[in-house]
């Protein structure tokens, strides 16, 4: 099967955890986009006559970009490649970013599948994580995408953060299931160098939680997983009604 992976590497701030290469300062995304074209047309021959199933946009935060600029990019890919009439292109996106309009905009121009950045629905984990949302806004970009007509929504989840309880790992779990979605991924928080939560740790200023209770909470995953029927096909990734990620 062939897919498209896009690769957007601005972000508005770093998360504490993040050793990936990034940019704040988005001047240069126009010449970004242009390059992206460019590449996919260089590329074209590489897939050969393979039908594209999947159109992936990855980051940093593509849901940065501006209906334009997706627009722009995907033009060039059904312009150059067999394009799949049933494919799925994903967008990664910050709840922040995702208003009313942002959201018809991407709609109409195809993406069908919203893979949403919410880590945690606990504030005081958000603050501790730098991320650039709330709680309230995770929930309201979720509620807001369903309301306009995404049928394939997946939602990001950290877990193994200090200070986190099993309780606290269990109701953001339960909320996350009363929200109605398709798809979610779980991922255990790791310490990578360069980045400030290493060097928190290094000088004694956080506490990594300890694999005992780390376990525990990946336990509660599957346990409580199970119980809403969701299926977990892959270590980090889950999803009920068969509807899995193609990419």
């Amino acid at each position: 099967m062939a897919g498209i992976y896009i690769h957007i590497p601005y972000c508005k701030k770093k998360c504490i955890y993040c050793d990936f290469y990034f940019k704040i300062n988005t001047d240069d995304i126009g010449e970004m986009i242009s390059c992206i074209r460019k590449e996919l047309i260089s590329r074209k021959k590489y897939v050969k006559t393979s039908r594209i199933k999947t159109i992936y946009f990855g980051g940093g935060t593509p849901s940065i970009l501006t209906r334009e600029d997706i627009k722009t990019t995907l033009n060039t890919i059904y312009d150059n490649y067999k394009v799949s009439k049933k494919v799925e292109i994903t967008l990664e996106a910050n709840p922040d970013d995702l208003s009313e309009e942002k959201l018809t905009d991407f709609l109409n121009i195809g993406i069908n599948r919203l893979s949403i950045g919410v880590q945690s629905f606990n504030d005081e984990d958000l603050i501790f994580l730098n991320r650039s949302h709330c709680s309230e806004d995770a929930i309201n970009s979720i509620k807001m995408a369903q309301e306009k007509g995404y049928k394939n929504i997946s939602v990001d989840l950290m877990y193994g953060l200090p200070n986190q309880s099993l309780k606290n790992w269990e109701d953001n779990l339960n909320l996350l299931f009363s929200l109605n979605i398709q798809h979610f991924s779980a991922y255990i928080l790791t310490l990578e160098k360069k980045t400030r939560l290493f060097e928190y740790v290094k000088k004694n200023k956080v506490k990594m939680l300890d694999d005992i209770k780390i376990i525990s909470q990946y336990n509660s995953l599957l346990k409580i997983a199970k119980e809403n029927n969701f299926v977990q096909y892959e270590i980090s990734n889950f999803a009920k009604n068969n509807i899995f990620s193609k990419h």
